[in-house]
């Protein structure tokens, strides 16, 4: 009889966990969607407001077509987010996922019903080749870039952006290895936010992005933080 019940209460719990909030990608409630899923989305419900929660000045140069600007970073953001029908489906993004997850979780909080939110941000959107609008042509062309490369140095190239965490935590120590290093390594930092056709053309995706080059060719790639002690062994050996 003990082992019966034991039998059934493990079947219970196993069911129980089975049909928690683990969604599958793509399914009905899964909210959090991938670059073309999300514009899919987006023509599934063409009235849906569609969020930006960047700040004006990266909204300013370049955007989601029919997109309203709300930062995330602004003391009103509640006020304003609350002039929204939070009973209608809502699409929030931002650089690279960071605050419009943040945004949705709040906004799910206070009671929006669905709110999507683009996996990755506007630079997996960029990476897709996918629409935008007011973009900002400007920055470095890709014929200045491979004329960094031009020298017999190894070049390491820092793709970052004023907003994002690590890349904050890395600048000291860059900055200092450019002064260290320079008669081997040449060491640029470009801010991704000036140069999106240049990070675009990279396929650049995710900040910090760093590249380093021997002879004008990628010796080593890494998406996200590293420390400085694995940062200089990683150029003593490439």
């Amino acid at each position: 009889m003990k082992k019966t019940i034991s039998l059934l209460s493990f079947i219970a719990v196993l069911a129980l966990h089975s049909c928690s909030g683990n969604t599958q990608p793509g399914s009905e409630t899964n909210y959090n969607l991938e670059a073309t899923a999300f514009a899919e989305k987006i023509n599934e419900l063409p009235t849906a407001p569609l969020i930006d929660v960047r700040t004006p000045g990266e909204f300013a140069d370049g955007h989601l077509r029919q997109a309203k600007n709300i930062d995330w970073n602004s003391s009103s953001f509640e006020t304003d987010i609350q002039a929204l029908d939070k009973t209608q489906p809502v699409f929030v993004y931002c650089l690279s996922g960071g605050r419009s997850s943040s945004a949705a979780a709040k906004m799910r909080a206070i009671g929006f019903s669905k709110v999507y939110e683009l996996d990755g941000g506007i630079m997996k959107w960029r990476a897709a080749n996918l629409p935008e609008d007011d973009t900002n042509n400007g920055g470095m062309t890709m014929e200045e870039y491979q004329a960094l490369l031009n020298t017999d140095k190894k070049v390491l190239i820092d793709f970052y952006a004023e907003w994002c965490g690590p890349c904050k935590k890395m600048a000291p120590y860059l900055n200092q290895m450019k002064y260290d290093l320079q008669d081997s390594v040449e060491i640029v930092r470009i801010d991704a936010d000036k140069n999106q056709a240049l990070a675009k053309s990279l396929n650049i995706d995710a900040l910090p992005s760093l590249l380093l080059y021997k002879n004008k060719s990628v010796v080593w790639q890494q998406n996200g933080f590293i420390s400085q002690e694995d940062l200089t062994k990683v150029i003593s050996q490439n």
